[in-house]
């Protein structure tokens, strides 16, 4: 990584939502940030932090865990801190246990500030930046008191990072009916495939556009989050994501900058490692890859939706019935809110018979999955992060997204011929065993999967160029270094 030239480290607060979805890619960042000598105030609830793997050892000096625990919220299972640890329709009261983190980050931020010196070096400085997410529309206000800026991180790709567009554009340009974003938004350039289908676009109308239990809608955390925030960095490459990336500073009328993909390099270098201190989940992660070891080569597609997926009783129904059907082996990865009860009745010992498939309700290491070289294909929810991890392991993918920016992603990564998304009835999303099996089918089976294959390896170059991406972290370094307070 090239060397940046600079009078002294940066002091960068980050602080992610509390999805880890979300927390991992800030990891990498706030890793990323303390190689090149820069000092990172990593904020999370304290459980979130325990179940983090551990910070390399040469990087654990520059990063710093706080702890922030959430106030008790009626209904909100206790001990809750992520979206892995509640159902997807109690995530709205995980909202209103962050929003009462307010008192507690203005707390620690007024002492970060007060006892630090601008001289100062290390954790003892006060923050340049603090990094933060799409839900903290509160916190930029509280950063403005002490003159600390703030930078909006966007996990998301860059498309749908377009495709959301700024509150300026959309109050320009109303969309309030599902209808409205099954056609790409007028501030894109035509011809343009960033829609969804009507179906997302109802889930949009509903789940983002209207206030939650929190009294706050999605869409306008993002929104007032957005233009309090001088700086955007958007997880996204110009090799990947190609003109939309520099289109971003044009819709959102600020500096977008790219951070690289942050794919999680160290954890594929030691994909091999056991990375869990719970006995519970190192038992059960060693069955499964004995499990993988008896399978041929490339033959088992792994199956895992994210730690937040909201996977009906219906959905994971005909999930189950149609990789029975399409008779190749799998492993599916079911977090445990939608794994209890769900599965149809005998499924899991018929496949287990047949030596065909594994089901592990939990806790997965999902690189060490998709690392293993009995994986051959990838079924997923189209999630980011996801995909990040895929790519480095060059595996075709099956899709099946779910919310948020997962059907744009999806789309465009099948235009690319990278993979296959699963048919769904475009009136209500619902998915049928019999295009499930056909769908992994076509992928793990007929001879079309070489092709997506050949385009997955070349992918996986991409983002094994690591010099390139290493570029992108150092371009929003000298971005930081530039714009902080003097």
């Amino acid at each position: 990584m090239a060397e940046t030239k600079q009078e002294s480290p940066l002091h960068v607060v980050v602080f992610p939502w509390l999805a880890f979805g979300h927390i991992i890619p800030f990891l990498e960042l706030a890793e990323q940030l303390a190689r090149r000598r820069h000092f990172v105030t990593f904020v999370s609830a304290p459980r979130n932090l325990a179940k983090l793997r551990p910070v390399p050892g040469e990087l654990s000096p520059r990063i710093r865990l706080v702890s922030l625990p959430l106030p008790a919220v009626d209904g909100l299972p206790d001990g809750a801190e992520s979206t892995a640890d509640v159902t997807p329709e109690k995530v709205e009261l995980l909202k209103v246990a962050f929003d009462g983190l307010a008192g507690s980050v203005a707390s620690f931020l007024a002492e970060a500030c007060a006892s630090a010196g601008r001289d100062e070096e290390g954790h003892g400085k006060r923050p340049d930046w603090i990094i933060i997410d799409f839900a903290h529309h509160w916190l930029p206000a509280i950063a403005e008191r002490h003159g600390v800026p703030c930078a909006l991180f966007l996990i998301f790709p860059a498309p749908y990072v377009a495709f959301v567009g700024p509150k300026a554009a959309n109050d320009a340009h109303p969309r309030t009916a599902a209808e409205d974003f099954t056609v790409p938004p007028p501030w894109i350039p035509s011809p343009s495939p960033l829609a969804v289908r009507l179906y997302e676009g109802k889930r949009i109308a509903r789940g983002f556009l209207r206030p939650n239990a929190s009294g706050v809608s999605d869409m306008s955390r993002f929104w007032e989050t957005e233009q309090r925030c001088p700086l955007l960095v958007c997880r996204s490459s110009r090799e990947l994501d190609g003109p939309v990336c520099d289109l971003l500073c044009d819709i959102y009328g600020k500096p977008v900058v790219p951070s690289g993909l942050l794919a999680p390099y160290d954890a594929a270098a030691h994909a091999g490692v056991g990375d869990s201190n719970d006995e519970e989940e190192a038992s059960a992660a060693g069955l499964i890859m004995r499990w993988l070891d008896a399978q041929p080569a490339r033959s088992v597609i792994y199956v895992a939706f994210g730690s937040e997926a909201p996977l009906t009783p219906a959905l994971v129904r005909e999930l189950a019935l149609g990789l029975e059907l399409a008779g190749v082996r799998f492993l599916w990865a079911l977090r445990e809110t939608s794994g209890d009860g769900l599965l149809p009745d005998g499924f899991e010992g018929r496949v287990a018979a047949a030596g065909r498939g594994m089901v592990r309700v939990g806790w997965v290491p999902q690189v060490r999955m998709l690392a293993h070289g009995a994986v051959g294909a990838f079924m997923t929810h189209a999630g980011w992060s996801s995909l990040v991890e895929s790519f480095l392991f060059g595996h075709p993918l099956v899709m099946l997204p779910l919310f948020g920016d997962q059907g744009i992603t999806a789309r465009l990564m099948a235009e690319r011929r990278v993979g296959l998304e699963v048919p769904r009835d475009d009136g209500d999303g619902s998915v049928a065993r019999d295009d499930v099996a056909t769908t992994v089918r076509r992928l793990m089976v007929e001879e079309e999967g070489e092709a997506f294959a050949r385009v997955a390896k070349e992918l996986q170059q991409l983002l094994r160029d690591r010099e390139r991406q290493e570029g992108y972290v150092d371009e929003l370094v000298h971005n930081l270094l530039k714009r902080r307070n003097k």
